[in-house]
């Protein structure tokens, strides 16, 4: 699959989330890279301060961070059905992160 592909399906998936999550979204930017060079089978990672624990403290922070990892979904995908299915799955369970959602919860929820 090619970069731009799996681009527009993060952006697909993006476009996903309702719209009162959209717009409650805050200082967060996603980005794709090939793989986390601390765990390269790592899907997706969220970096930041959650929004349920941002403080009056909390300006002038650098944008959180949600990373999208291509080569380690592309691994574990035998289709291109499989990519947009593993990437909605993976963009919902990082942007919960950034809504103070835990690991724990999304399984629950069936967003492992």
């Amino acid at each position: 699959m090619t970069r731009r592909r799996f681009d527009e399906l993060v952006a697909d998936a993006l476009d996903l989330i309702p719209p009162a999550f959209a717009s409650a979204m805050d200082n967060v930017v996603v980005l794709v890279e090939d793989r986390d060079p601390e765990d390269p089978t790592l899907l997706g990672l969220y970096h930041g301060i959650a929004l349920t624990e941002r403080t009056s403290m909390y300006g002038g922070e650098l944008p959180d961070r949600i990373f999208i990892y291509r080569d380690a979904i592309l691994d574990i995908c035998d289709s291109e059905e499989d990519v947009v299915e593993e990437v909605a799955v993976t963009v919902v369970h990082e942007i919960a992160h950034h809504f103070g959602v835990d690991d724990d919860r999304l399984h629950e929820l069936g967003w492992g």
